[in-house]
């Protein structure tokens, strides 16, 4: 990554107090920016991130809505870089209040989209999931439309110069919302694990991991493309058989942590996917990511990419060991930020 891009920039992170947020917040502080101003709806948290980063001086914090269109270009005047990280998450309250997520997760990229053109933003990058390939749920499906809405408005923004991009996750190690949180406060307040299905495979990657993307990815960006970590799969009850061993070691439990299997909730998947056949065949790799080019924009060329030999699939044998995903965990430090 450029050491100097973001030095003396103007850059709105919108949804930046989540887990993501906060990490890329103090990464780009690095820089130097000019300004990082930090747009989302939750004040309790803008408020505890203001007390964490209290030191540095270029931090804004607006409190908005992406699906108030008026806010966002408020919120974008002068900008240079935009990192669109907000949206809703939980499968089982979108697929509960499906409209809501369209609102949030369809509406306000749109809203965002427009607002970058009219206010000349150089590039924003959007967050996917890998839930948006072949979606069974709501949250899947309203993340692959902003995919989409974000690779359209490169083809479709006439002479503006903005360059839209995006980065499609697998699940964040530690993010709010996701399973290792939870499953760490269930064995130190229940002394026991709730698991949907124990075969369940995932791709998982840490917060440094999806920092990283995000910053590489903008960098490349020349439009309307898709960047995927080359991700590894985790096996379900890999994670919870660390956790549980980590957790009792470190807080000395003696009893045993029991193991509930509740079954899968609506919307979920055995297993996820990174890409689809057809994304494969059009799509390039470098030595850590995938590049997926928008129809109407493809043509471009990157560094050290070419046509992809090595296919993302989706296999139990092809899970990592569980020493890998230990090592992980202790060096994220999860099971410490209790």
């Amino acid at each position: 990554m450029r050491t100097t891009m973001y030095k003396n920039k103007n850059i709105l992170i919108i949804g930046g107090t989540g887990t993501i947020g906060r990490r890329l917040t103090k990464k780009l502080l690095e820089q130097n920016p000019k300004v990082i101003r930090i747009f989302s709806r939750d004040e309790y948290k803008q408020f505890e991130m203001q007390q964490e980063l209290h030191r540095h001086k270029n931090i804004r914090y607006l409190i908005g809505d992406v699906r108030d269109e008026n806010r966002l270009l408020r919120a974008m005047e002068d900008i240079d870089y935009v990192f669109h990280l907000a949206a809703m998450k939980q499968v089982p309250a979108c697929e509960y209040n499906p409209f809501e997520a369209v609102q949030t997760n369809v509406l306000g990229t749109q809203n965002l989209i427009q607002a970058a053109l009219t206010t000349n933003v150089k590039k924003v990058l959007f967050t996917s999931t890998d839930k948006a390939i072949a979606p069974t749920n709501t949250y899947g499906a309203t993340k692959l439309t902003a995919e989409r809405l974000i690779s359209a408005a490169q083809y479709q923004k006439g002479p503006k110069q903005t360059i839209f991009s995006s980065v499609r996750f697998g699940n964040v190690m530690g993010s709010r919302g996701s399973v290792i949180p939870l499953f760490i406060k269930q064995i130190l307040k229940e002394n026991k694990i709730t698991v949907t299905d124990a075969n369940m495979l995932r791709y998982m990657m840490t917060s440094t991991e999806a920092i990283n993307l995000i910053l590489e990815a903008n960098e490349m960006a020349k439009g309307g493309e898709v960047f995927v970590l080359k991700m590894p799969i985790i096996k379900l009850c890999d994670l919870v058989d660390v956790l549980i061993e980590e957790v009792t070691q470190k807080y000395n439990l003696s009893k045993a942590v029991a193991i509930k299997q509740i079954g899968i909730r609506p919307g979920e998947k055995m297993f996820e996917e990174l890409m689809t056949e057809d994304e494969v065949r059009v799509g390039l790799e470098t030595s850590n990511m995938y590049i997926i080019q928008a129809p109407y924009v493809g043509g471009h060329s990157y560094k050290d990419a070419h046509p992809i030999h090595n296919p993302p699939r989706v296999r139990e044998d092809a899970a990592i060991d569980k020493e890998t995903l230990r090592s992980w965990i202790l060096e994220e430090g999860l099971v410490d930020n209790q």
